[in-house]
């Protein structure tokens, strides 16, 4: 993985001892349930556990070279045990296969590496909630197509961003009960040489279920919708960095990235402030996303098992989960950080002479009895002009000069249609059903 966009806690979990730990304790455990069973000696298990009591240190360097030499990473890892435990290793991995270490693995690590993207997830929640409270009727322009449609409120654009955080963390909670399978079930995975009991053991030691049927791999369909999720988790994120990209254009300027003390825009232009957080957080959720895709085709291996996936997975796990963790922490700093000019936002809405009324009036004609084609066609016409003027006309002076206009409604029945606060009396209901 890339440094520059990686945390330590997420990095931790994909070093090579971190995996080598995990390893580990599966082989002592199923060990260990063996030698109540009376398969192996009790000794074997307490032999393991005591010198992991030790709290040795995993040499990775060692196991590599070894693997250097076998060409198959678990027997070089368990070779590399024996050498440090003695006789009683040799029990170890009894009845089972490489896939039940390395499949088993990988769930830990995607478990844990969820519960960190669900804090992660949290802290945003937690940002999107109070900017949201914060703004609730702070007035600004609601844009369809990128042209100004109606009044909305920039909490209500934060609330929106809240629902749908909070919808892709529960995907990720059904993603981590997905994917925190165990399998011990040994070649094929009929359980031939092991218990299905020592299966249910170590599971229930790491925290996961047993795989109901395993044919030596976990189902890779699991993967597929772990992976998955995350890439709609980066959707997401790119939705909410492309919406502040956006607001933070010249043109716009209604909201921006916090720009600190010293900092620099471009190497050339000295006034620059770039919306550099976001633009850097659109390309990860590219990457995040482009993850998916080896997954889906993971899940189409040859007949019990192949290895066609294991490379993909060496790629994907790390720098999904890694990738993920960064951008959901670098987001929630933008929005916790992100200045925003109420001011602006007003002076946006007044832009174009009122156009943003022009469906109240529309409305309004028709329940003056006005046909809806007729009442189009009036309020339309105006608007027009004011839109070719770039609103230096007000859409209500050219309705009220309408004699077409006024025959239907009078001066001040227009001019309440002109009534900002109108959109936001439901923004309580709204936040009420965001946030309740």
């Amino acid at each position: 993985m890339v440094p520059r966009y990686a945390r330590p806690e997420m990095s931790a979990l994909w070093e090579p001892e971190a995996k080598f730990r995990i390893w580990f304790e599966i082989e002592a455990h199923a060990t260990q349930k063996l030698g109540e069973m009376g398969v192996v000696p009790p000794s074997a298990g307490k032999a393991l556990w005591d010198w992991w009591k030790t709290e040795p240190k995993i040499d990775v360097d060692a196991i590599d070279a070894i693997e250097a030499i076998t060409k198959h990473d678990v027997i070089a890892f368990l070779t590399w045990v024996a050498e440090q435990v003695g006789d009683e290793a040799r029990f170890m991995h009894q009845g089972m296969t490489s896939s039940d270490v390395l499949d088993t693995t990988l769930s830990v690590q995607l478990a844990r590496a969820s519960d960190i993207l669900l804090e992660d997830l949290d802290a945003l929640l937690a940002a999107l909630k109070t900017r949201a409270q914060e703004h609730k009727y702070t007035p600004t322009i609601g844009r369809s197509h990128g042209i100004h449609a109606e009044p909305v409120t920039f909490g209500l654009k934060l609330a929106q961003a809240y629902a749908e955080f909070a919808r892709c963390r529960e995907r990720l909670i059904a993603a981590r009960a997905e994917i925190a399978t165990c399998a011990v079930s040994g070649a094929v995975g009929t359980f031939a040489n092991i218990d299905p009991e020592v299966e249910a053991y170590v599971a229930e030691q790491l925290g996961l279920t047993p795989e109901p049927i395993s044919t030596q791999v976990i189902p890779r369909d699991r993967h597929a919708m772990y992976f998955a999720t995350l890439a709609v988790i980066a959707g997401s994120i790119e939705r909410l960095a492309v919406e502040i990209r956006h607001l933070q254009r010249t043109e716009v300027l209604e909201a921006e990235e916090y720009f600190s003390p010293g900092q620099k825009g471009s190497s050339a232009m000295p006034h620059k402030r770039n919306p550099v957080l976001t633009e850097n957080l659109t390309g990860q959720a590219r990457m995040i996303r482009a993850y998916a895709l080896p997954a889906l085709e993971n899940v189409a291996l040859w007949h019990e098992r192949d290895i066609s996936h294991s490379s993909v997975e060496r790629f994907i796990g790390p720098d999904a989960t890694i990738t993920l963790d960064f951008a959901l922490a670098r987001l929630t700093g933008v929005i916790e950080k992100l200045l925003v000019y109420p001011d602006r936002m007003q002076a946006n809405l007044d832009a174009m002479g009122g156009l943003v009324h022009s469906q109240r009036v529309l409305l309004a004609l028709t329940q003056a009895g006005v046909s809806r084609e007729d009442a189009y066609r009036l309020v339309q016409r105006n608007a027009m002009k004011v839109w070719e003027s770039n609103g230096t006309l007000s859409l209500l002076d050219l309705l009220k000069d309408d004699t077409d206009v006024t025959a239907a409604l009078n001066e001040a029945e227009l001019e309440e249609k002109f009534d900002l606060a109108y959109h936001f009396k439901h923004v309580d209901t709204i936040f009420e059903r965001v946030f309740s």
